[in-house]
């Protein structure tokens, strides 16, 4: 049976809805009023090999935080539905991936119990920071930075249950340093809910998570 799960939120600040497949890679159907975080979730489902329908609309014009941070919540609900028990699932899982002159880490438990963690060099930081060098978008009203990113990852770690832990080994390139963590965010989680046979029933020795 398909894992999947539908997610509808809606709140004074954005409306969301969304459809997750797990087990099916297809092309997904993603819409943001941000187009730097379209293209980071289309990243994230690509290399995860998950299906995700996405609707968002969002107060973007107050600012970004609203809608990235709902959108981690609505993923991580959509993902702990979808994984019902999590029987035989692999349950921990790492993946490393580069973008270019980015190279980031990511390590998951679907432990059930939430913690997040993002690491940086002060280097890369003090590029991938506030400063109008370090922003992606059209405008700085617009602009999507590092530490958005660690709002969506963070949101998605508390709705989902992960034990999360992220490391931004070295990035130049503010974009290319946020595409490498949404990568390999995708690939880590994708290996963590893989189904393996020989694990039976719930992969914890209290039997539940």
């Amino acid at each position: 049976m398909a894992r999947t799960a539908k997610v509808e939120r809606k709140t004074k600040e954005t409306e969301i809805t969304l459809e997750l497949n797990i087990d099916e890679a297809g092309s997904s159907d993603i819409f943001t009023p941000i187009p730097f975080f379209t293209h980071m979730i289309d990243n994230f489902s690509r290399h995860g090999l998950f299906f995700m329908k996405l609707d968002v609309k969002g107060d973007i014009e107050v600012d970004l935080h609203h809608t990235v941070e709902d959108v981690g919540i609505a993923t991580g609900t959509a993902f702990n539905d979808a994984l019902g028990d999590k029987s035989g699932i692999r349950r921990c899982a790492s993946a490393s991936v580069p973008m270019m002159d980015a190279l980031t880490t990511v390590v998951v438990d679907i432990s059930g119990r939430p913690y997040f963690r993002f690491d940086t060099t002060r280097n890369s930081y003090a590029v991938a920071g506030k400063s109008v060098a370090s922003v992606v978008g059209a405008s700085l009203e617009k602009a999507f930075d590092i530490d958005l990113t660690c709002e969506f990852l963070k949101a998605l770690s508390n709705s989902a249950g992960l034990d999360l832990h992220v490391k931004l080994e070295y990035g130049r390139d503010v974009h290319h340093s946020i595409e490498s963590i949404f990568k390999a965010l995708g690939r880590a989680l994708s290996a963590a809910v893989e189904r393996d046979e020989r694990i039976k029933g719930v992969p914890s020795t209290k039997g539940t998570l």
